[in-house]
C-alpha cells in the first residue's frame, strides 16, 4: 500500500510526458512536436516538457507572450516561421534551459524587436529574414549582441528607417558602409533637445519683450498724468491766500 502513491505519481508523470497538444502530432520517443499548418492562433500551453524540436510554423500566431515556452528545458529548435507575429513579449523565452540553438522567426510581421527577449539565449541562431523591419538602434544592438552568421544578417532588409535613403537596403550593407543607427538616433535626440531649448528661449525672450513694453506703457501713462498736474509755483500759498482774503475784507 505505501508504494501505491509513488506508483500513481510515476504513472501520472509518464502520462504527462506523453501528452500532446490538440491538433498537434507527437511521435513517441522522438522529442519532436509537429504543430505546423494547424491554423493555430495562439501557442499551445500543454507542450510536452521533453520536447527537443517544436514546429509551430505556417499558422496564424500574432503574438509570443511571456512564458510561452516555460519549462521546455530540453528544447533545441523552435520554428515559428510564416506566422503573423508582430511582437514578442520581453519574457517570451523565459524558462528555457539555455540549450536553444535555432529560433526561426522568418516570414512574420516583425518591424521592431528588443534585445531583452533574447538576452538569455546567447548561443541561439536567429532566422529573421522576410520581415518588414524598421532598422533602428535596437535592431542594430540585437545583431551586434548575438552571434549571427553572415547569411542571417544579409537577409535582413530595412523596409523602413529614420532616413529614407537607407530604405530597401540590407542591414549588413548599411553597417558595413559605416552607418550607425544608434548615432543617428542620438543625433535626432540632440536635435529635438536643441529645438526644445530654442522654443523655451524664444518664449522667454517674448515674455521679456512683452514685460518691458508693458512697463514702458505704464511709465508713459504715469508720466503723462504727472505732466497734467499744475506746477507748485502756479498754486498760491496759504499765506498768500490769507492776505488776499484780508485785503478783500478791508476793501
Amino acid at each position: 500500500m505505501p508504494a501505491l502513491p509513488s506508483l500513481l505519481f510515476l504513472v501520472l508523470g509518464l502520462h504527462g510526458t506523453l501528452l500532446c497538444p490538440q491538433s498537434c502530432d507527437c511521435p513517441p520517443g522522438s522529442g519532436v512536436v509537429w504543430c505546423n499548418q494547424k491554423d493555430l492562433v495562439t501557442i499551445p500551453f500543454d507542450i510536452p516538457h521533453d520536447t527537443r524540436v517544436l514546429y509551430l510554423d505556417s499558422n496564424w500566431i500574432t503574438h509570443v507572450p511571456n512564458g510561452a515556452f516555460y519549462g521546455l528545458k530540453q528544447l533545441r529548435e523552435l520554428h515559428l516561421a510564416d506566422n503573423l507575429i508582430e511582437n514578442i513579449g520581453l519574457g517570451a523565452f523565459h524558462g528555457l534551459g539555455g540549450g536553444l540553438r535555432l529560433l526561426d522567426l522568418s516570414g512574420n510581421r516583425l518591424q521592431r524587436v528588443e534585445f531583452a527577449p533574447f538576452a538569455l539565449l546567447p548561443w541561439v541562431r536567429l532566422e529573421l529574414y522576410d520581415n518588414p523591419w524598421h532598422c533602428d538602434c535596437s535592431l542594430q544592438k540585437l545583431i551586434e549582441a548575438l552571434p549571427l552568421d553572415g547569411e542571417t544578417v544579409e537577409d535582413i532588409v530595412c523596409v523602413t528607417t529614420a532616413w529614407e535613403e537607407y530604405a530597401g537596403k540590407t542591414l549588413a550593407h548599411l553597417l558595413n558602409t559605416g552607418v550607425n543607427f544608434c548615432l543617428s538616433q542620438q543625433r535626432n535626440t540632440d536635435l529635438a533637445m536643441l529645438l526644445t531649448m530654442f522654443c523655451w528661449f524664444a518664449m522667454i525672450i517674448t515674455y521679456v519683450i512683452c514685460y518691458v513694453r508693458h512697463n514702458q506703457a505704464e511709465s508713459r501713462h504715469h508720466l503723462e498724468y504727472l505732466r497734467s498736474l499744475p506746477l507748485p509755483s502756479q498754486q498760491p500759498s496759504p499765506e498768500e491766500e490769507g492776505e488776499d482774503d484780508t485785503l478783500s475784507t478791508i476793501l
